[in-house]
């Protein structure tokens, strides 16, 4: 069992290297295309290997019989998330950017309220409320330092992929993750694509390895996340995601001689707290539910 959680952990980690390693790409990418065409790029980047995938391990049949109003639901806030999300890169750190969609899990939690029926106690809307604290601290609402704009495309990515993990938990009861990693890539690749043709710039021939980059590690990085909460307890493997920051950081300072501040440190620091304090009230919460 302990070999296990160590490999979910470990394939956790990989995961969001990996994750970080594609952001990276997205935001050379972005300095030369809008963030519609980038945001297409990365959908049909990753969808032929992650087609191949599903195709060999579960089949047509998967694929075919599914909840279309859910995955089309999905695709429309993928769109939407992928977009505002390399909007946000071009134009911010990858430490403040990822700083900043941290608060996605809070509004996970929340919304697992109304959506899920799920009961979360006042404990937990209280670090529910610290967190978004932090993300005030990061906004800075006097104007100072950060680009509102940008901060706000970070946050309005972070509701949108909220939503989306609450419809995964209503899909996985009927659906295959095969089914949505592929529909959830195609759409990203047909509606972003639709929304981008009228000012779509040709691919410069420079950029093509970034692109095929985006796309295997794009669908590395899924198939690894989906691995490592198949293998481990989601409230181990979850507050992995925050060593994001680390690759934010490293990548940050070494592709463009960037360092985060003091204020994005703390804002950071506050919403990484409650974070951790949700997964933990989530395993006490667990622990009393199944003795």
């Amino acid at each position: 069992m302990h070999r296990r959680q160590g490999r979910a952990m470990l394939t956790m980690l990989a995961a969001v290297a990996l994750f970080a390693l594609m952001d990276a790409c997205l935001k050379q990418l972005a300095a030369h295309y809008s963030s519609f065409q980038v945001a297409s790029l990365r959908g049909a980047a990753s969808l032929p290997l992650v087609l191949v995938w599903a195709l060999v391990t579960a089949g047509v049949k998967p694929l075919i019989h599914v909840r279309w109003s859910l995955h089309l639901l999905r695709g429309v806030l993928g769109v939407a998330m992928m977009a505002a999300f390399v909007y946000a890169v071009a134009r911010l750190p990858l430490s403040t950017t990822y700083s900043i969609f941290f608060v996605a899990p809070l509004l996970i939690t929340a919304m697992s309220v109304p959506f899920l029926g799920e009961k979360v106690g006042p404990r937990r809307w209280t670090a529910i409320a610290i967190g978004l604290v932090g993300v005030l601290v990061l906004l800075r609402p006097t104007g100072e330092g950060l680009i509102s704009l940008s901060a706000l495309a970070v946050l309005l990515a972070a509701a949108m992929y909220a939503v989306s993990a609450i419809t995964v938990r209503i899909l996985a009861r009927t659906d295959s993750t095969q089914s949505m990693m592929v529909w959830l890539m195609a759409m990203i690749a047909i509606g972003a694509g639709v929304l981008a043709w009228p000012q779509w710039t040709p691919v410069r021939s420079e950029d093509w390895w970034l692109i095929a980059g985006i796309g295997v590690a794009g669908a590395l990085g899924q198939y690894a996340i989906t691995e490592a909460f198949r293998l481990g307890e989601a409230s181990l493997i979850a507050p992995l995601e925050y060593t994001a920051l680390v690759w934010g950081v490293l990548l940050d300072l070494t592709l463009w001689g960037v360092l985060p501040d003091a204020i994005t440190w703390l804002g950071a620091g506050i919403i990484i707290a409650s974070g951790l304090y949700l997964v933990r009230r989530e395993r006490v919460h667990a622990e009393a539910e199944h003795p």
